[in-house]
């Protein structure tokens, strides 16, 4: 693919360090703020994004000229005052690694795309809320932000326009919680991150209770592309069939040849993604599944490598893309080890806010554990299952209980005779055969 069909990553330098504001420059950042300014009404910017069908990149995959329209506009009390643009940098679902690529190779785009969003949605402060391990990210973002005020397009009338943005980095609290966009706000404001009650949706009443647009960073990484070359060109980019436009930076790891991450039009296979990009299965090994979209998404098999890797298409198949970086599961890697890996990550993130993430998850790991140390029963099968159920969605305040259920019950569900085997054989089948 050329830079043209690589928007995100195509002007990335060779030895990995972070555009300055000059390269940035030299590739046609900025352009598009100073078109948006001189040229577009914020109901402009708006529409250009709803048209461009860009949707959130963070996971939920929600139209985001759709979630910027919901910010209060006209002479309410809640249009009166300020408005805040978030940045979700927090990247701290295992198996995902994308906004951390974009931050540490071109972090003035995000410092574009928010600009854009803030003159859209009427924001006049921005805050970059990056997970608390991110030293890197954030020595890159501190520097590009840096650099943005000193050529006055952060700060009081920039470039001469009448709008105003500051923008603020925030290190995160470094926890999981953190990336729920309720939990961040309550985070960003000082509190114990925990999820609020919605409604009010942040866009109404978000930080401080004023109206707050929170977007991943690679969704706010698209905004100026879109802006710059039109809504049209960002739809082509896409597979035709797709009904989302742009790109989108998928990954794999595990046993794969070729760990890493590829900017890809979106509704590339799944199989592409594995076989081509990421070179297939390591000599010696051979696939069973992979969690298409980070820890939090339920099992593909290999009947299902196919699928096209847009949101409704792996939704269509019984899970989601979620972040689009897959987790593969091998031949010769426990599914019981890996279930009890994932749910202990789950378990110690919650915030203990609801009973059926605090409580369940925990014994959700306590039965895991026993199955893998040969010490399970036939029953905590399915009782692995009906928690899965109980931590579905309706079920627990936040996504962070029900995205742990996703990979647990179809885990359980396609690789359930690895389950017994444990159970009969009353040890891990692997440790004997990696031994």
């Amino acid at each position: 693919m050329s830079n043209a069909e690589r928007p995100l990553t195509g002007d990335f330098r060779a030895d990995g360090r972070p555009l300055g504001i000059g390269e940035y420059e030299k590739t046609g950042g900025y352009l598009a703020l100073r078109r948006a300014l001189k040229e577009m009404s914020p109901a402009g910017v708006m529409d250009e994004v709803k048209d461009s069908r860009l949707r959130g990149r963070g996971g939920a995959g929600f139209p985001t000229g759709s979630k910027w329209s919901f910010v209060p506009s006209g002479a309410d009390v809640f249009s009166s005052g300020p408005k805040f643009i978030v940045a979700n940098a927090d990247e701290m679902e295992p198996g995902t690694f994308k906004d951390r690529i974009l931050m540490e190779n071109n972090p003035h785009m995000l410092i574009e795309g928010m600009l854009l969003g803030a003159y859209a949605t009427g924001a006049d402060c921005a805050y970059i809320f990056v997970r608390g391990e991110y030293f890197g990210s954030a020595r890159a973002i501190g520097k590009a932000v840096a650099e943005a005020y000193g050529k006055n397009y952060l700060g009081k009338n920039i470039l001469g326009s009448g709008f105003n943005l500051e923008m603020h980095l925030h290190m995160s609290a470094g926890r999981y919680m953190c990336g729920e966009e309720t939990g961040l706000l309550n985070s960003l404001e000082g509190k114990r991150a925990i999820p609020r009650t919605k409604p009010p949706y942040p866009q109404v009443s978000g930080f401080m209770g004023r109206p707050t647009v929170v977007n991943n960073v690679e969704t706010l990484c698209n905004v100026p592309h879109i802006i710059r070359n039109g809504a049209e060109w960002f739809r082509g980019l896409s597979r035709g069939f797709s009904g989302d436009g742009g790109t989108k930076i998928y990954g794999a790891s595990g046993r794969v040849k070729r760990p890493g991450a590829w900017e890809l039009p979106i509704g590339t296979t799944a199989r592409e993604i594995l076989e081509e990009h990421a070179g297939g299965m390591r000599d010696g090994f051979r696939f069973r599944g992979l969690l298409p979209g980070g820890a939090s998404t339920e099992f593909l098999l290999e009947e299902h490598l196919d699928v096209r890797m847009d949101f409704d298409s792996v939704q269509k198949v019984g899970s989601r893309m979620g972040t689009g970086t897959m987790i593969i599961l091998d031949d010769r890697t426990c599914p019981v080890g890996m279930q009890l890996s994932l749910q202990k990550f789950f378990a110690r993130e919650s915030c203990g806010w609801c009973t059926p993430c605090r409580e369940g998850l925990s014994w959700v790991v306590h039965m895991l554990g026993a199955i893998e140390e040969g010490q399970g029963e036939m029953e905590d099968i399915d009782l692995l299952l009906e928690q899965a159920r109980l931590l579905a969605p309706g079920h627990t305040f936040c996504a962070l209980a029900p995205g742990a259920a996703e990979p647990l019950g179809s885990g359980v569900k396609y690789f359930r005779q690895d389950f017994e085997r444990h159970i009969r054989e009353k040890h891990c089948p692997w440790k004997i055969k990696n031994s």
